[in-house]
This record gives structure tokens, C-alpha cells and sequence, in this order.
């Protein structure tokens, strides 16, 4: 049997998709539709089923690529051991949300590539978790850093690390809602401060909300900036209340510069993936960085 009609039917089978196996192996669509229909003539049986939105792989194609797909990832791993020495430098191509990945994953990966001496560049994407996933499916990038759990058999997530969400403003702020606590299913004090957030939908503090106070924030954005840095700032210079990650604010908590508006039994947490197209852990570059970050996230929780 071909081994290249394999890769290609074992590529289909993770995408879900002719055209996004097309990409990812640098083929046109008719392409790998001619590989397929070969692939299945010469096994005399179906491999999927053509739907509106891309395949399904029928039982016989489930069965094949779990047999075929290990063997084809270890001929990967053979061939590109081979190319990883010296002479060859190799490029990791991360994305991720602007700050998580500014102030965690860079960090990391610059140490690798700077002090090891691993014939390693790097390269990095910002954006949402969408445009993440997307990119990385797409074959645009080898590690996507996402809050968003991706479905389908073509990526594969593995949880990084989990970030507390912490409610913060300048003191004066906290002095004026001093006589006043919130509590849960009551927030009066809050209901009419200023907020500063990502996005107008207040994705930060709706979260909060919800898992604190079960219940929606009443107040609109007064200050919209799409990076937590720039929350944090505005926050510092008393535009209003937000919620940010603790790893984010804890120097300004420390320094006062901001403070803690509530200590929930429970703080809010959102988990961060470490994301890669399946069968790609089979290159040293990308095993290694994968690797250096799941050991650094053990520090970051």
C-alpha cells in the first residue's frame, strides 16, 4: 500500500475536511479527492462519507487510521530526527492570546532557544482563540495556547494551567464601596462603577459576575481596551473596576496600586490548553518547546 495515499487518508481523517487536508499537505482539493477514491479502490471498501460540511470516516476508516496513523507519526518522528542536528535550525511558529503568551510562554521559549543551544527560532502570533485554533488547523502554526478546548481529532489539547480571576480597582474606588461590601446575589456597590474591559460584551467581568454573584453586571464599558496590559493600566489610573488575571495584577496588588475588590471562597478560573495538530509531537522541535512548557505551567498555578 502507498504510503503517501496513507498520509493523506490518515491527514483527511484528523481535518474532517478534503480542502483543510488539502492545505495542510500543500495539495490541491482534487488532489487528495484522487488519492482517497484510490486509497478506497484498492481496499474495495469506503473510507468516508462525503457530507455537506466535509467527511465522516466510515468504521472501516476509523479502523484504519487507529492502526495506520501511530506507525506514520513514528516514520515522521524517524525522518525528521534525522534533519534536527546542527545545521538545521528549525522555526516554532506559537500562537496565543497577546499577554499569557507575552508574559508565560515567550519567556520560556526565548530561555530554550537562547541558553540551550537547540537550533530552535521562534516565531509568534497574537489573537483570539478562535483565530488560534484556525491557524493552527490550518497548518499557520505548530502551538496554539487556547481557552477554548478545540473538538475533532485533528488537534489535540492537553490543560496548561489554570488562571485566577481577580476583581481589582484604585484605592479611591475601594474607599467609596468601603461601607458597602458585595456579597453574592447582592452587589449594590458595584452596580454603578465605571468598568474597564476587553470587549463591549465584558466577557472578564460577566464571567466574574456569573460565578461570584450569580448574577449580570448592570454596568456597560466606560473604558474598552483589547489587551489586559492596558486594562490593568487604566485600572491603575482609576477609570474603574475590572478583572484581570491574579499573574497579571499581582506586582500592582503588592505595590497598591490597585486592590482587591472581593475574596470569593472560590475564585473564578479559566483554563488554558496547550494545543497541536495530532501527529506533529513527532518533530523534536515542537516536542521540545510542548514539553519546556507543560514543565514551566507547574510554577505559573
Amino acid at each position: 500500500m502507498d504510503l503517501a495515499l496513507l498520509r493523506t487518508f490518515v491527514t483527511v481523517h484528523r481535518a474532517g475536511s478534503f480542502t483543510r487536508a488539502a492545505a495542510l499537505l500543500g495539495l490541491s482539493q482534487p488532489a487528495v479527492t484522487s488519492q482517497i477514491r484510490t486509497l478506497e479502490r484498492q481496499l474495495g471498501r469506503p473510507l468516508f462519507l462525503r457530507r455537506a460540511r466535509g467527511v465522516t470516516p466510515t468504521t472501516i476508516g476509523d479502523e484504519l487510521a487507529h492502526k495506520a496513523a501511530p506507525h506514520l507519526d513514528a516514520l515522521v518522528e524517524i525522518a525528521e530526527t534525522g534533519l534536527d542536528d546542527e545545521s538545521s535550525l528549525r522555526t516554532l511558529h506559537l500562537a496565543g492570546p497577546p499577554e499569557f503568551t507575552a508574559e508565560r510562554a515567550l519567556p520560556v521559549l526565548t530561555r530554550l532557544t537562547g541558553e540551550d543551544g537547540q537550533g530552535f527560532a521562534l516565531r509568534a502570533s497574537f489573537g483570539t482563540a478562535e483565530e488560534a485554533l484556525e491557524g493552527l488547523a490550518a497548518g499557520h502554526h505548530d502551538l496554539a495556547i487556547s481557552a477554548v478546548r478545540p473538538r475533532g481529532p485533528l488537534l489535540t489539547a492537553t490543560p496548561l494551567c489554570d488562571e485566577e480571576h481577580v476583581l481589582v480597582a484604585a484605592p479611591q474606588w475601594a474607599e467609596r464601596i468601603r461601607s458597602g461590601k458585595p456579597h453574592r446575589k447582592s452587589v449594590p456597590t458595584l452596580e454603578h462603577l465605571p468598568v474597564v474591559e476587553v470587549h463591549e460584551s465584558l466577557p472578564f467581568v460577566s464571567r466574574y459576575w456569573a460565578s461570584v454573584f450569580d448574577a449580570r453586571p448592570a454596568a456597560s464599558g466606560t473604558v474598552v481596551a483589547p489587551d489586559l496590559r492596558a486594562v490593568l493600566a487604566c485600572a491603575i489610573a482609576g477609570a474603574g473596576l475590572a478583572v484581570l488575571p491574579r499573574y497579571l495584577c499581582a506586582d500592582a496588588l503588592e505595590r497598591g496600586d490597585v486592590v482587591a475588590l472581593h475574596d470569593p471562597a472560590v475564585p473564578p478560573l479559566r483554563t488554558y490548553f496547550l494545543v497541536v495538530r495530532t501527529g506533529t509531537l513527532a518533530m523534536p522541535h515542537i516536542a521540545r518547546a510542548y514539553e519546556w512548557l507543560l514543565r514551566a505551567a507547574g510554577d505559573w498555578c
